[in-house]
């Protein structure tokens, strides 16, 4: 089993409104930086979220962990990646999840890299909301 973790923070530069911002928000211009195509289509008209030289990558908010986890090694076996998973955490809360994925990728002893992708801008706010 690999799992890589990389932590990608402050997107919502790249951003216009980061707490209602939407899965493609945080996927375009990821995939961009990435030097990835964006929407890749498959032969069965599914689509990647970002295909890279490397990693056929799912992004997806942290609840739909599990889901992320089919789509990511789906695509990957489609394209002859790596499989990936960027789970996007809009709350301190969402970590719970990383550790989910992080867990279920283990157990089932699947190579899938990781990348939690945290939203700074929400987060702080959810901060000084206490």
């Amino acid at each position: 089993m690999h799992v890589l973790w990389l932590l990608v923070s402050g997107m919502c530069g790249l951003i216009s409104v980061c707490a209602h911002a939407g899965e493609a928000d945080y996927q375009l211009p990821w995939c961009d930086a990435a030097g990835g195509v964006a929407e890749y289509v498959l032969p069965d008209r599914t689509r990647v979220d970002c295909l890279t030289a490397t990693h056929a990558v799912e992004f997806d908010f942290a609840p739909k962990w599990a889901e992320a986890i089919g789509q990511a090694l789906y695509y990957a076996s489609q394209t002859d990646r790596k499989a990936a998973v960027v789970l996007i955490l809009r709350s301190p809360k969402d970590e719970r999840y990383v550790r989910r994925i992080e867990a279920a990728v283990a157990s089932a002893g699947v190579e899938l890299d990781i990348w939690p992708l945290k939203d700074e801008i929400l987060l702080a706010s959810e901060k000084l909301k206490k």
